[in-house]
């Protein structure tokens, strides 16, 4: 349910009205606006009557959220949240996805392999104009016997290329037991195979750093939303949605690109969309169109996979652009951007 206050309404009455939500065993989400304050109630709101709230001064309208999402919804957040990536301290460069001025890049390689291909590719992809530099440090493979990542030697070596080149890092988490080697890490990454490990998710939500959400490869909206309020319920509201493509009957792809869910996430949550056309196709001549597809559908960045010899990846070579290509499609890209009035 969602309380909308009337303009004006000053902070003592606003306060007095949460405390008495509060007493009635509710959680509370306060969303100001320019124009408006919105009072989200959490939990059991069965058997609360809108119309009740209205005998309050301060009070313009109550309604019922019919999403089973809340924290997610627009209806309970109306303002867009920009997410913060980076100190913009100490050499970092701070990064914001959803600021609808910018379409910023997360690019590097699938894996981190040695010290000399990650920082080569950090180099490589900060000159072209990525943002946030990624790389796997932990692989969840289909094959047992396939490359797993170099686990926490892996997140060094990001930590590294960090602190060499200045950009951000984004690696993807895959254990609640690990979680301790992320520190240094400015968004973590939930992948498709977890996105609804739910302790895992819960264990984010305590966690003070943003999350790059990707949906799951047979993955709803809806569940992409509720995997997100698993996050937001326990505390953290940076979470970034990733659209990464879903699995169809058609396997010409490695998977299914849904640009539909842009604008649809956009309509429905105020959370930034981000778009991954590496998973979504496998086939690296593909990679640009997607990514131009993404763009002009509002996507609020992008994450694409650039490696300095893609032949001899350890994972995923197919669908990595080398970093001649990676530097001729941000190009190609920054026109897309300057025809929605934003720069990459």
């Amino acid at each position: 349910m969602i309380v909308i206050l009337k303009k004006g309404a000053t902070e003592p009455a606003i306060n007095e009205f949460v405390e008495e939500v509060k007493q009635k065993g509710l959680g509370v989400h306060i969303s100001t606006g320019v124009d408006k304050t919105i009072i989200g109630l959490l939990g059991d709101t069965s058997k609360l009557v809108p119309e009740d709230f209205l005998a309050n001064d301060i009070v313009e309208t109550a309604e019922r959220v019919s999403a089973p999402y809340k924290m997610a919804s627009r209806s309970f957040h109306p303002e867009n949240t920009v997410v913060c990536i980076g100190t913009g301290q100490s050499g970092v460069i701070e990064c914001k996805i959803g600021d609808g001025k910018t379409v910023p890049v997360i690019a590097g390689p699938c894996a981190v392999e040695t010290e000399d291909q990650i920082m080569n590719a950090a180099f490589a992809v900060k000159k072209a104009g990525a943002r946030i530099l990624r790389g796997g440090a932990y692989k969840p493979r289909t094959s047992p016997y396939s490359f797993q990542g170099l686990g926490k030697e892996g997140i060094k070596l990001l930590e590294k290329a960090k602190k060499e080149t200045g950009l951000p890092i984004c690696t993807e988490l895959m254990a609640i037991s690990e979680l301790k080697n992320f520190e240094n890490v400015d968004l973590i990454q939930v992948g498709a195979r977890n996105f609804q490990n739910f302790d895992l998710l819960k264990e984010l939500g305590k966690f003070n750093k943003p999350v790059l959400l990707k949906r799951g490869l047979s993955g709803t909206i809806n569940e992409l939303l509720m995997s997100a309020e698993y996050i937001m319920a326990n505390g953290n509201e940076n979470v970034i949605l990733c659209e990464r493509g879903i699995r169809t009957y058609d396997g010409y792809t490695r998977n299914c690109l849904d640009v539909s869910a842009v604008p649809y996430l956009h309509k429905v949550s105020h959370l930034p969309v981000v778009i991954d056309p590496s998973h979504a196709c496998g086939i690296r001549w593909m990679v640009g169109t997607l990514a131009q597809s993404a763009v002009a559908a509002g996507a609020d960045g992008l994450e694409i996979e650039v490696h300095c010899c893609p032949e001899k990846a350890w994972s995923d070579a197919s669908q990595q652009l080398p970093p001649s290509q990676f530097e001729e499609l941000m190009i190609k890209l920054g026109k897309y951007a300057a025809v929605e009035g934003k720069t990459m």
